[in-house]
């Protein structure tokens, strides 16, 4: 057994080491500033593609004209004027010769030329001239004009009057909900959609904290050891103790960046939400919008599905388990980000070490992704129990109820490396710690480790 009294040395020490990691980045001016920076940018790089196709749509006044060369004489006059395309309704004839003569001898009144063959019903092909490379949003538009009067024109050549509408009858959207049943036997609307967006946002936030801020254990630990100040840290405290209160300090960092950014994006997404509501209900851009789109009485509908969906959702047992994973993946990376910097003198000498970490976390996340479309495959409960994939891939799987012997086996092990993986480290990091001069190899770390 420990002594109390060693135990509250110890302890003390580790305080006093998280301590001076977390105000040491803190009072960084580049941490004040990207703190603040980023969110702003995040929400400048939401309203900037809005923005911008308000002024493209506002401020294109431009008219594409269009000449149609209608061999059949049949459906040129499926092609309607809009505000931005005018059609020129021209006689059949030979298309190499009349295309080309008619776009010389029209100038710049005519932009391209659309030639409809005689036979389109049985080759469904035609053809734009143009001088200049036709953009998608034309050939769009002269597709679907086309489209629409030959599937007409399909359906008249049967001869039958009720043809057309019977098709129509056929075309049926069916709606399958999914329902739940709790522990009492009652029903509760999910949506796998939603749960799939919510493991993927928790997975997505999982891998980048832990590589971004694992990293920044790394550079630290380069930069103490670079400017020596490491020797006499060390002089006062256990390596294992140095290490351990460097990692807790910059997770701890790294938890009051996000809590901020969250804030941040929270009240810059209430602001934002509230001027574009407003922005959106007086403009016709804005009655257009929700003309095209959805009726008020849908758009009601489609909220209280979502919040439904939501309310099925156990936050207490998925939040709980994305803190016990998060805590435990970051810890395993984070231990081994400190011990292979230890092993170097200098950043650019660290790809060696942290290259294998990096791939191992992006096939974490790409088995993610993978797994979204089916949680509880034998790929995702496999990586969702693998130590270095569980902290990724489980959170992909947490919105859909997860075995509890699942869970259990999965963070048994995943604590069990981690300790492990700090111990290991440990024992790297305090012979690393003092060494300088040469590149290390990984032969030389295993030696450091037995």
């Amino acid at each position: 057994m420990i002594p109390f009294t060693l135990l509250y040395e110890i302890m003390n020490k580790l305080k006093l080491i998280i301590q001076h990691e977390y105000m040491t980045m803190v009072g960084k001016k580049s941490f004040i500033v990207m703190t603040i920076l980023i969110p702003f940018l995040l929400i400048l790089l939401m309203c900037v593609p809005v923005l911008l196709a308000y002024i493209n749509s506002s401020a294109d006044t431009s008219v594409t004209r269009i000449a149609v060369i209608d061999e059949s004489n049949t459906y040129g006059a499926a092609f309607k004027d809009t505000p931005n395309y005018r059609f020129v309704l021209m006689s059949g004839g030979d298309k190499a010769v009349n295309a080309h003569d008619f776009y010389k001898n029209a100038g710049e009144s005519i932009d391209a030329v659309v030639v409809i063959p005689a036979n389109v019903l049985e080759s469904q092909k035609a053809t734009i001239y143009s001088e200049n490379t036709i953009d998608q949003g034309t050939m769009s538009i002269l597709t679907k004009c086309l489209n629409d009067t030959l599937a007409k024109a399909k359906i008249a050549s049967f001869n039958d009057p009720e043809l057309e509408s019977k098709i129509e009858q056929t075309q049926v959207s069916a709606e399958v909900k999914s329902i739940k049943w709790d522990d009492k036997g009652e029903e509760q609307e999910q949506s796998a959609e939603i749960a799939s967006i919510l493991g993927m946002i928790l997975s997505f936030f999982t891998y980048t904290f832990v590589l971004s801020y694992g990293a920044m254990i790394m550079n630290s630990v380069v930069e103490e050891k670079t400017n020596r100040i490491v020797e006499v840290i060390v002089s006062s405290c256990k390596p294992m103790e140095l290490m351990m209160g460097k990692i807790i300090g910059v997770g701890l960092v790294g938890l009051t960046q996000f809590a901020i950014w969250a804030v941040i994006l929270w009240l810059g997404g209430a602001v934002l939400s509230l001027f574009v509501g407003g922005a959106v209900a007086t403009t016709d851009m804005g009655a257009m919008t929700v003309g095209m789109n959805m009726s008020q009485g849908s758009f009601n509908s489609e909220i209280t599905d979502i919040l439904k969906a939501l309310t099925s959702i156990n936050w207490l047992s998925l939040l709980g388990n994305f803190v016990i994973y998060f805590i435990g993946g970051y810890l395993l990376y984070a231990s081994l980000f400190a011990g292979f910097g230890s092993a170097v003198d200098q950043a650019s000498d660290s790809s060696q070490f942290t290259m294998p970490i990096i791939i191992i976390m992006m096939v974490a996340l790409y088995a993610g992704i993978a797994c979204m479309s089916n949680p509880n495959g034998p790929m995702a409960v496999w990586c969702s129990i693998i130590p270095f994939t569980s902290p990724i891939v489980m959170m992909v799987r947490l919105p859909f109820d997860v075995p509890w012997w699942q869970l259990l086996l999965s963070i048994v092990l995943l604590y069990a490396t981690a300790i492990g993986c700090i111990w290991i480290s440990a024992r790297i990091y305090r012979t690393g710690i003092l060494l300088y001069g040469k590149k290390r190899t990984f032969k030389e770390v295993l030696k450091w480790v037995k």
